[in-house]
C-alpha cells in the first residue's frame, strides 16, 4: 500500500444555492435603484465567466446616498435607543449565519478564493463581528472613550477586493454600533456580496438610509471621499490610494482611518517547532493566494535551521492543491483579476532578473482564468524588490539571519509596519522580539489569526487607526 497514491476525488460545492441577478442597481435609502447606463461587469476569476453587471455611481448618486444617510442619522438611527440599535445588529448577524452557505459560495465565485476559506474563515468572522459589536451598542459609555461618547454622523467607507464581505463587516459593524450611518463602496471587481448584504439589511428591516451601498470604480470612491457631507472616512487598500485619500481630506474636519499595505516579516528561530512553523509560513503567505495585507511575505530564518526549514517548506508547498475555488479540496484559488495577475507576474520576473532563485512546485494551471503557482524566492537580499515591495500574491521571499538583533533589524527594514510573526519555544525570546518589532500586530507561534475582540492596524506606510475590538469603536465616536 505504501507505493500507491490515492488521488482526491472532486468535491465541488453546488452553485445552486446562489441566485445572481444579471444586473444590479445601487442601494440607496433602503431600496435598489434601476441600473444606470454606466456599468461594470464582474467576472469569475477562476474561468473569466461573466457573473453580472453593476452600476457605476456618479457624483449625483453619491450625493443622494450621503443625503439619505444624513437623514437617517438625524431622524432615526442617531436618536434610537442604543439597545434597539444592538437588536438590529444581532438580527443581521443571525441572518448572515442562516445564509452562510450562500454567502460563502458567492464570495468564492466573485473573488476566486477557495470555498473552504470563505466557508470556514470569512463568513463566520463576518457574523462574529456583527454579533460582537451588537453587544457594544448599549455599553459605549464603558468603552473607555469618555463618559458620554457620541456618534460622528455619516461614515464614508471604501473597502478592497481581497476580503470583500469581511472588510464590509469590519467597517459597518462598529459604525452602526456607535450610532453612525454609512455609505460604503465595495471594490469594482468584487461587489456581489456587498449587494447581497444590502438584501440582508432589507430582510433585517434596517431603517432606510442607515446603510447605503454604491458600486463603481476609482471615480466613485474619490467622489465619496471628497463629498463634504460625510464626517468620517474609512479606507482599506493600497498605500498609494491611502496617500491620495489623506491629501483629499487634509484641512477638513473629517476623521480618517487608513489600513494600507504591508510586507510582514515571519521570523523563525532555531529552537522553533519546525513543522508547526512550516504550517504557519504556508498560512502566512499562501492563504487567500497571498491577497492579504498582513501576509508573512518575508520569511526570516535563522541560518542554522534554514536548510531544514526550506526543505520541509518545499515539501509542504508541493502538496498544496491549486484549482477550482468551489472544490472543497482546493488550497489555492485564482488571482482576483487580470490586472493583479500582471502585477504578480511582473514582480516575480523582476526577482529572477535580480538574481534570486525562483522555485515553484510542479503545478498544472487551468487554461482559463487568472492563475499563478505558489512561488518561493531564495538568495534574497534586503535590496531586492521582492523583499521590499508588496506583491499581494502567492510569492514568498526567504532571507536568513544569525542573531536575534539581526532578525529584528531586517524585519524592521521596511517602510511598512502592519504585521509580523515570531516562532520560538522560549517565551522570553518571543517577548524580547515582539517588543522590538515595529509592527501593529505580532503573532506568536501562529499567523493570520483574527478575532472581533482584538484590534488590528499598523503604522508608518501601513496606515493609522485600529479596527476590531474596543479600539475599533474609537474611530466612530466623539469622546
Amino acid at each position: 500500500m505504501a507505493d500507491k497514491i490515492f488521488e482526491y476525488a472532486p468535491a465541488p460545492e453546488s452553485r445552486a444555492v446562489v441566485s445572481i441577478r444579471p444586473e444590479y442597481g445601487l442601494f440607496i435609502d433602503g431600496e435598489f435603484t434601476e441600473p444606470t447606463d454606466a456599468r461594470i461587469t464582474t467576472v469569475n476569476p477562476a474561468d473569466e465567466e461573466e457573473l453580472a453587471t453593476v452600476s457605476v455611481a456618479d457624483e449625483a448618486d453619491v450625493d443622494r446616498a450621503i443625503t439619505a444617510a444624513r437623514r437617517a442619522f438625524e431622524t432615526v438611527w442617531g436618536p434610537m435607543a442604543p439597545a434597539e440599535r444592538g437588536k438590529y445588529l444581532f438580527r443581521i448577524s443571525r441572518i448572515i449565519q442562516e445564509r452562510a452557505r450562500e454567502l460563502a459560495v458567492l464570495e468564492s465565485l466573485d473573488n476566486g478564493k477557495p470555498i473552504k476559506e470563505t466557508r470556514d474563515v470569512d463568513i463566520p468572522l463576518v457574523a462574529a463581528h456583527f454579533f460582537y459589536y451588537a453587544g457594544w451598542a448599549d455599553k459605549l459609555a464603558h468603552a473607555g472613550l469618555g463618559p458620554s461618547p457620541r456618534p460622528l454622523g455619516v461614515a464614508a467607507q471604501v473597502i478592497p477586493w481581497n476580503f470583500p464581505l469581511l472588510m464590509l463587516a469590519w467597517k459597518i459593524a462598529p459604525a452602526l454600533a456607535a450610532g453612525n450611518t454609512v455609505v460604503l463602496k465595495p471594490a469594482e471587481t468584487t461587489p456581489l456580496t456587498a449587494l447581497l448584504f444590502a438584501e440582508i439589511c432589507q430582510e433585517a428591516e434596517l431603517p432606510p438610509g442607515v446603510v447605503n451601498i454604491l458600486t463603481g470604480a476609482g471615480g466613485t470612491g474619490r467622489a465619496l471621499v471628497a463629498h463634504p457631507g460625510s464626517d468620517k472616512v474609512a479606507f482599506t487598500g493600497s498605500t498609494e490610494v491611502g496617500r491620495e485619500i489623506a491629501r483629499a481630506v487634509a484641512g477638513t474636519d473629517k476623521r480618517v482611518t487608513l489600513e494600507l499595505g504591508g510586507k510582514g516579516a515571519n521570523i523563525v528561530y532555531d529552537d522553533a517547532a519546525i513543522d508547526q512553523a512550516v504550517e504557519g509560513i504556508v498560512t502566512g503567505i499562501f492563504f487567500n493566494q497571498g491577497h492579504v495585507c498582513c501576509a508573512g511575505s518575508r520569511l526570516l530564518v535563522q541560518e542554522s535551521v534554514a536548510e531544514e526549514v526550506l526543505e520541509r517548506l518545499k515539501a509542504r508547498v508541493s502538496r498544496l492543491r491549486l484549482g477550482d475555488p468551489l472544490d472543497k479540496n482546493t488550497d489555492i484559488g485564482a488571482i482576483n483579476s487580470a490586472a493583479q495577475l500582471a502585477r504578480v507576474r511582473e514582480l516575480a520576473q523582476v526577482g529572477e532578473e535580480e538574481g534570486n532563485e525562483r522555485w515553484s512546485p510542479a503545478c498544472e494551471l487551468p487554461d482559463r482564468g487568472f492563475w499563478f503557482a505558489p512561488t518561493v524566492f531564495t538568495g534574497v537580499t534586503q535590496a531586492n524588490r521582492v523583499a521590499r515591495e508588496e506583491i499581494f500574491g502567492p510569492v514568498l521571499s526567504v532571507l536568513t539571519f544569525r542573531t536575534p538583533e539581526e532578525a529584528v533589524e531586517k524585519a524592521n527594514n521596511t517602510p511598512y509596519g502592519l504585521s509580523a510573526g515570531v516562532w520560538t519555544e522560549k517565551g522570553s525570546r518571543m517577548l524580547w522580539t515582539a517588543n522590538r518589532l515595529r509592527a501593529g500586530v505580532v503573532w506568536s507561534n501562529t499567523f493570520n489569526k483574527f478575532d472581533p475582540a482584538s484590534p488590528f492596524g499598523g503604522y508608518k506606510e501601513s496606515g493609522y487607526g485600529r479596527e476590531g475590538g474596543r479600539h475599533g469603536l474609537e474611530a466612530y465616536l466623539n469622546g
